[in-house]
């Protein structure tokens, strides 16, 4: 199967840091980048 890749996007470090954990723990999940706001989100994503 393959793994899905995940950006993960909240002005909150600590919620991401949670939503990280969780997501790195699954085996097919990849999480590429995390990002604080909106502009950031997009500019990560058009990097990955």
């Amino acid at each position: 199967m393959p793994k899905i890749t995940v950006l993960i996007v909240d002005d909150q470090e600590l919620v991401r840091q949670g939503v990280r954990a969780f997501l790195d723990a699954l085996d097919n999940i990849e999480v590429v980048a995390e990002a604080s706001s909106g502009k950031e989100a997009i500019y990560l994503a058009e990097q990955h």
